[in-house]
């Protein structure tokens, strides 16, 4: 460590400055803080020059400038950089490193010409993405992109944006002639039929590295769930030896060095809430190739209050999947699934735990609509084995799941991946009841998931929504919907002022 006098010492007349942490999460988003006295700058020199590289470790830190006149901060011979930045350049604080401005990434000017209409060659997507990669875009850049290519893109676009997208990383599987994976396009609560229908691709011996992601706008996302019964934050080589062992394992891609783009672009669609159906479909191909994935089946929920709202737009998906596949590789099957209503009981990760394994222990009370679907695809998935014809794999599947083969599956792969604790169910709770007696017509998917939401489903495992009565039940007044969980007192008022204004039930 330097003390202050020798920083001012390598600072002055050198453009050095001393290393600070910062511990600020910017949601991929490398920041750089000066203070407005800068031994180094003069602010007139960077008015307009926001873009930074931090020079002294292994590689150089592309990261955004900030201002700050706080010396608690930062002192005028200091650098700051925020947690993302300061774990990327992997330097001690105090250590001295040089600053330098530069100017916009040239692949910008790509983007500008996609706003004016143009099509973009396979090297400007390229460029794009290397970009990204190197956070040499700031989140109001990726955005940028993101809205300019949703506009339009041909399938020869989406098709470069693909091969853009899955990096030079790949997993290898040896001698595995076929690798499978299933991914939902989402849009349903509590609609987690990919791990059920990994239990039984497992049981029956096909390798199904199945990849997930936690949930930032749903109750619960995959690996939020799975994560109720086992550790998701697996290695790439723990995969890899899951899999050899046990043919199945459910992993969360947080760690994964894959398809690194994805991670940026996907947190900034969420942030301005728009996902294009042409992006969508390269960051699954990219994510499944870069996997190793040979067959994958894509499960298209349609309803009007899914992501995936008619069969027009589904049949658009599935065609330019099924392109992309082709160019790439990787065989696609999608499939187009009712979206109408939420599948299973349990919405939020501990309720959904519970529904998967009432089904995976064949227990009477388990959601039939959930097991159905989960013997569906995953007799879809078993039909890539060239050993099954057509019709066969939902009769192998079910069997696979009454025998309680795809239950011993499931241990082993909790095993393998270590047992997780198990998290209570929140106490809080709000029955939601039917305000006259009549028949369930519809359920709104996108109002009960907002309930779940404000629940504290994101953020707690154990909130969420269980669900008593389904589309076609009978109900007298007074007969309990739903049941809302929740462990925390304000986010439990909030969602039950919601449901009170609207409970997401339509009843004739």
């Amino acid at each position: 460590m330097y003390n202050k006098r020798q920083k001012q010492n390598l600072c002055n007349g050198t453009k050095m400055l001393a290393l600070k942490h910062i511990a600020i999460n910017s949601f991929n988003e490398n920041i750089v803080y000066l203070h407005r006295n800068c031994v180094a700058y003069k602010m007139d020199e960077i008015r307009f020059l926001t873009k930074v590289e931090v020079h002294g470790g292994a590689q150089p830190l592309h990261g955004f400038l900030q201002i700050v006149e706080d010396e608690n901060i930062v002192t005028p011979d200091e650098i700051g950089l925020n947690t993302e930045a300061f774990e990327q350049l992997n330097l001690p604080e105090g250590t001295i490193v040089t600053l330098s401005l530069t100017p916009p990434p040239p692949s910008l000017n790509s983007i500008k010409r996609k706003i004016a209409g143009n099509i973009l060659s396979p090297a400007e997507y390229n460029n794009i993405v290397n970009d990204i990669i190197n956070k040499r875009y700031s989140n109001m850049d990726v955005a940028s992109f993101l809205v300019a290519s949703g506009a339009f893109m041909t399938p020869q676009e989406v098709l470069s944006f693909t091969q853009a997208l899955i990096g030079n990383n790949t997993v290898n599987w040896d001698n595995e002639s076929i690798v499978v994976d299933h991914h939902c396009l989402g849009g349903v609560p509590g609609n987690k039929t990919d791990i059920i229908l990994t239990a039984i691709v497992a049981a029956y011996g096909l390798p199904i590295p199945k990849t997930a992601s936690h949930s930032l706008s749903a109750c619960a996302g995959v690996a939020d769930t799975m994560s109720v019964l086992a550790n998701v934050d697996l290695t790439e080589e723990e995969i890899h030896e899951i899999v050899s062992e046990n043919r199945g394992v459910l992993s969360c891609l947080r760690n994964l060095e894959i398809a690194p783009a994805n991670r940026t672009i996907s947190t900034v669609e969420r942030q301005i809430g728009i996902t294009q159906q042409q992006h969508l479909i390269a960051e699954i191909l990219a994510i499944k190739v870069a996997m190793g994935v040979t067959n994958l089946l894509i499960d298209i929920p349609v309803g009007p209050n899914s992501r995936i709202r008619n069969t027009r737009e589904a049949m658009q998906i599935r065609k330019l999947a099924e392109y992309v596949g082709d160019q790439i590789g990787i065989e696609v099957e999608a499939v187009i699934t009712d979206g109408s209503e939420p599948i299973g009981n349990g919405i939020g990760a501990v309720l959904e735990a519970r529904d998967i394994m009432k089904i995976l222990r064949n227990k009477d009370d388990a959601p039939q609509d959930l097991r159905e679907k989960s013997l569906f695809l995953a007799g879809r998935i078993l039909e890539f084995d060239p050993k099954l014809r057509g019709g066969q794999g939902y009769f192998v599947a079910k069997e696979l799941l009454d025998s309680g083969q795809a239950l011993e599956a499931m241990n082993k792969i909790i095993h393998a991946q270590g047992k997780a604790p198990q998290p209570v169910l929140g106490n809080l709770v709000r029955e939601v009841i039917a305000r006259e007696e009549g028949t369930v017509e519809s359920i709104d998917n996108s109002r009960i998931n907002k309930i779940g939401v404000l629940a504290g489903a994101i953020q707690n495992p154990g909130a969420g929504i269980d669900l008593l009565k389904k589309v076609g039940d009978h109900v007298e007044e007074g007969e309990t919907l739903f049941r809302i969980h929740s462990m925390s007192q304000s986010e439990f008022e909030y969602a039950c002022s919601m449901a009170e204004g609207n409970n997401g039930y339509t009843i004739a």
